[in-house]
Formats: C-alpha cells, structure tokens, sequence
C-alpha cells in the first residue's frame, strides 16, 4: 500500500484527506507543522508528501510552505511534493512547481483529481525507484567486472554484451577449449584476448591463426610447422603455430575453414598435445590452451560431412555466442563514441541514424564508420549526414531523443547532466525539461 505523508497544521484539512485516502487503499500519516513533518520523513519511508503553505497564524505569504518545500528537495530530491494553496500564494506555488515541486491544487480541492494525482505519482515514483536500482545494480556489476577483470579495453553498454564477458572472465582460468561464435566483425577475437588475459596462461604467447586467410594446402603446416622440402617452396624448416603458442593460448579463427586431414590431427592435438610437423616423423609435445572461433554453422557442416563431429564436440566444451551488433544495440553509441577523433561529439539526429541502420558490418563496420565521419564532418559536432549510412527516416529529421535515450545517456555519463545533455546534443536546461516531461528522477 503507499504511503503518503499530509503536513498541515489544519486537523480537518488532514483528517479529510485521510479519510479521502482510506477509500482508494493508500495510507496517510499526518505531521502539523514542518519541523514533524521532516522528522517523520527521517525516519519513515513514504511514497508521496501533501504539504501546506501556511502554518502560522494570521500568514498567507507562503514562505513557511516555501522554505519547507525546498528543506524536503534538499533531504529527498526525489519524492514528490503536491502543494496545498491558496488564491493568495498561487504564483508562489507556480513558482515551485517550476523548481520541482510534482503539482499544486487550490483548496478546496477536487476529489477526483486529487487522487488521480496521487497514483500517476505513486506510480511515476515507484518506477524511477526501480529504474535507479536497476542502474545502480548494474553499475555495480560493471564496476566488479572491470575490477576483477582484464577486459583489453572491451568498451559495452549492453546486457547481452556483459553476460558474455561475465562467461568468459568465468570460464578463463579453467582448462578448457573455448568455442566464440559469432558473425563477423562482432568482436570475437577481443573476447578471446579477455580470455587469454585472465587464463592461468596468461604471461604465456597469445597467438592468432585465421583459417580462412590461408589456402588450404598452407593451414596444416602453419599449425603444425614443416620440415625442409616438406612441399613446394619449403625451403627451410619452420614452426608452427602450436610451437609458437607453447605455454599459451592458440586462437584459431574462422575454424570451419579447417581442411578434414587438418581437422583430424588438431583433434590429436586437443587429445594428447603431441603432433608432427609436416615433413617430418618426430613428435613434438606442447601445452597449449585453444580457443576457436566460427560464423559458420557448423552443425550444418557436420552433417554435410565437411566438419568432424568428435572435433566439433571437443571444441564446443565452452561455447560462447557473440550476438550481431544489432542485436546489442546498447553497445552502438558507446562503441561509436570510443572510435571518434578526440574533440568529436555527436548529434543527437547522428546517434538516432547509428541506431536505426541494421549494421551488417557489425562492429568492423562501425569502426570504419566513424573513422570516415571524424575525418570528413565540417565541424567538431558529427551530423547524420555526415556518416554517410542509408539516408532513414532517423536520420532525415530532428529525432527528439526519447526516454530510452535519455536513461542510456544519464547512465552513461554516471548521472552528470550536463555530460547527457551534451551526449544528446541538447542544452543542460532542455535536458531538465524532457526528464520532468518524463518522469525521470536527476
């Protein structure tokens, strides 16, 4: 049941407010003077203050009211305050209002839209509280994971992005082969590089290795390495990759490009950790740690016979799934801030267009994006037109940011308003206005 607190030193004003309150299931305590009403305020938790604007006899100035108003905003900026006035103090509590002060209602007031009143508050009230528990909860596991963990740098906003990385902190230090998979371009290589740094390996080499940047013929002799005259052109003896990343972590990307004799002895490796170079009869031990990473669907490939299951299997101990860029659209602007010149900003009708294109790049895509508007934008302020995506309805027009928008731009700044508004390429002052519109607590 909510609460609300009437301070008026008027006992029939008081006892018919309570009464008025009873009907509708809200509870009412009463305080007759100011100084009781903030103890109890201090002391009790309380959805909504009724408060007058005179308490001393013979004064209808409304200073009392003023002063008490601006006494609750300083101890509790967030609870709403209805006013309580009289024709003779009406500009006083216009005024109030304008700083904050939820409604006024003359007296005698109106029944129906008291109340009305009071549960749009109560309501509006017990969902910024929520919101702002929201926020500071994950502001707190956010602050725990960058403390607890080595992230390279990593740069989200996202929830879907942060239960990744809160998988691969967890899973790091065991020794398990890890599977990211993940279109391309969404960053699966910078999660492997989390991984490695907060492995038990971790002083070891971290080497990378893109299956799909070679012929086929080359794959198995640049993990494996190959003797002299191994095949055409082995002029000399070479190494591996499985030798390089020796008491480290291996990160074999695009995996499903991985020929079946390459397959096959990788499995071994996973096995036993002993293989041969290409060329060559001896074997070789190593300890290393690998992860794999795909876009491909590679229980498709299983069962067109392109990919081995037992592989897939001992891969897959661990599997994490990347979500495309437009899947985590949180992490759009965050990342779109980190990759603009120094000095950049961007406009709230540019972040509207950021958000509104499907980014099939992922975030390879948007890092180029950004590096092409930072060096052709006229100005230190970043318009749409100046990202050069599909001309959309966001970004053709003044996109008033919504309150979606605000929250992210608020959490993003830790609450500092004028860093928001900035975000948002409005004034410190329209800020306020849209978050009062909204109900958004500062």
């Amino acid at each position: 049941m909510p609460t609300v607190l009437i301070i008026d030193d008027n006992a029939a004003v008081a006892i018919a407010l309570d009464v008025l309150f009873s009907l509708h299931d809200i509870g009412a305590l009463r305080a007759t003077s100011p100084e009781e009403g903030l103890a109890i305020l201090e002391r009790t938790s309380v959805d909504l203050v009724i408060q007058d604007m005179n308490f001393s006899a013979d004064t209808t100035s409304g200073e009392e009211g003023t002063a008490l108003f601006r006494e609750i905003r300083r101890r509790h900026p967030d609870l709403p305050v209805i006013l309580l006035t009289a024709w003779t103090h009406l500009d006083a509590a216009v005024e109030l209002v304008k700083s904050g002060a939820a409604d006024y209602l003359s007296k005698p007031w109106n029944d129906n839209r008291l109340i009305a009143t009071v549960t749009n508050l109560v309501e509006l009230g017990q969902a910024n509280r929520a919101l702002r528990q929201r926020v500071q909860q994950e502001r707190r596991v956010r602050r725990d994971l960058e403390q607890g963990f080595d992230l390279r740098g990593m740069v989200w906003q996202d929830a879907a992005t942060e239960r990744i990385l809160h998988l691969a902190c967890q899973v790091a230090r065991a020794d398990v082969p890890v599977l990211i998979s993940g279109p391309n371009g969404t960053g699966k290589e910078r999660i492997a590089e989390i991984i490695q740094a907060n492995s038990l390996v971790a002083d070891g080499p971290f080497v990378v290795l893109n299956c799909g940047a070679l012929p086929a013929e080359l794959i198995e002799a640049e993990l494996f390495g190959a003797e002299a005259g191994a095949y055409t052109g082995a002029s000399r003896a070479r190494e591996g990759k499985f030798e390089a990343a020796d008491g480290g972590t291996l990160f074999l990307d695009e995996i499903g490009n991985l020929p079946l004799a390459g397959q096959m002895k990788l499995l071994r490796v996973l096995e036993t950790g002993r293989f041969e170079r290409l060329g060559s009869n001896r074997e070789r031990q190593v300890k290393v740690r690998v992860i794999s990473a795909t876009n491909a669907d590679l229980g498709a490939m299983i069962r067109a016979g392109t990919f081995r299951e037992d592989l897939f299997y001992r891969l897959n101990v661990i599997e994490l799934r990347l979500p495309a860029l437009a899947a985590r659209p949180a992490d759009i602007l965050p990342l779109a801030a980190s990759f603009l010149a120094r000095g950049k900003s961007l406009h709230h009708c540019a972040q509207a267009a950021l958000l509104a294109h499907a980014w099939p790049g992922n975030v390879r895509e948007l890092k180029n994006v950004m590096a092409r508007a930072s060096l052709l934008a006229a100005g230190d302020v970043i318009k749409a037109g100046d990202l050069g995506l599909p001309v959309t309805l966001a970004a053709s027009v003044e996109v008033e940011p919504d309150r979606d928008a605000i929250v992210q731009a608020m959490a993003r700044a830790g609450g500092v308003v004028a860093q928001a508004a900035a975000d948002l390429g409005l004034s410190r002052q329209a800020l306020y206005r849209r978050m009062e519109r909204l109900g958004i607590a500062r």
